[in-house]
């Protein structure tokens, strides 16, 4: 008992829990894997291409965003609980405030302005990441099906003859696409099953070879369900979907073999759609085409499921 009577020590065990949690988050949020170098990123990886620093950007940006209105919110929530406590008032109701019209309107028109801020940086990223007005260096065909990847290298490649433009295989690759192929690409491939490594690293699934400082464009197809192309340090990621064909174009700045995986669940064994990204230089992509030339991957594999008939439709008005 105090000496006017009251029992405050129940609020000296929720003091001391308080600082515990308090002590508790402060290491979690310090006692991490992130070295200082790492944590301007916020958990992304180092890009590892030329579009990727502006999706980094975006990425901060929001965070910085929803970290100063998160301040502003717990700072007035805090004010108004320390400020406003029984205790320090001696009031048992306080006064009680309805129809501000400046208040309400504050906290409409405040709310649309974030939103309206995050939606035009957004879209104007998005516009320019999905700009594919730029002619590439070259094209590959990525198809995603249950539970790998081909990989369709459309290209002129020794001892590979034939046509993308005109081969059947292709056919679920709308025309607007097929008519920027180089003329005669017959092209080689790659198809991955789970099982498969790769031999430099150990990490599972097929592997994908880019050469440094070229734009490719991915053009995504699939044979079966939804799934999402997505390699990790390009920070960029789009769904594969049957009867709509995705394309997206990016250019290699680093050297090294990247981890690949499908950002959608597609099914029971989703989690073994991985595959690698490997980028060398151009005079070892080359060698690498003409390497599964020579083991008899010519041609292409099938792209998919064909386009449905909105998507056929749609074309047709872009064109």
């Amino acid at each position: 008992m105090s000496p006017n009577g009251s029992d405050r020590s129940p609020r000296r065990p929720m003091r001391r829990k308080l600082l515990q949690a308090m002590t508790a988050g402060l290491v979690l949020a310090t006692a991490t894997g992130c070295t200082w170098e790492d944590f301007p990123r916020l958990g992304m990886p180092t890009p590892t291409t030329e579009e990727a620093p502006r999706i980094l950007s975006l990425w901060q940006g929001s965070w910085a965003a929803a970290l100063a209105t998160g301040v502003l919110v717990w700072g007035l929530i805090l004010w108004s609980a320390f400020f406003h406590r029984r205790s320090r008032t001696k009031v048992e109701v306080p006064p009680q405030t309805r129809y501000n019209m400046p208040i309400e309107a504050l906290y409409t028109v405040v709310p649309l302005i974030i939103v309206s801020v995050l939606f035009y940086f957004t879209a104007r990223d998005e516009s320019k990441l999905l700009d594919t007005s730029k002619k590439p260096d070259l094209t590959v065909n990525v198809v995603g099906f249950q539970w790998s990847w081909c990989f369709n290298y459309i290209e002129n490649v020794d001892g590979s003859t034939g046509d993308a433009k005109t081969d059947e295989n292709l056919d679920a690759i709308p025309t607007k696409w097929k008519k920027q192929f180089p003329d005669n690409a017959g092209g080689v491939y790659t198809c991955g099953t789970p099982g498969d490594k790769n031999p430099q690293t150990g990490n599972p699934g097929p592997t994908l070879w880019l050469p440094e400082g070229k734009t490719v464009r991915f053009v995504l197809t699939s044979r079966d369900v939804i799934h999402s192309f997505w390699v990790v340090p390009f920070l960029m990621k789009q769904d594969v979907i049957p009867g709509h064909t995705n394309v997206f174009q990016v250019t290699p700045n680093q050297e090294g073999t990247f981890l690949g995986k499908c950002a959608e669940l597609c099914g029971v064994d989703h989690s073994r759609m991985l595959f690698n990204v490997k980028v060398v230089s151009q005079e070892r992509y080359e060698q690498h085409l003409k390497e599964l030339a020579e083991k008899g991957q010519t041609g292409y594999v099938p792209a998919g499921i064909e386009q449905t008939q909105h998507e056929k439709d749609r074309e047709v008005n872009q064109l």
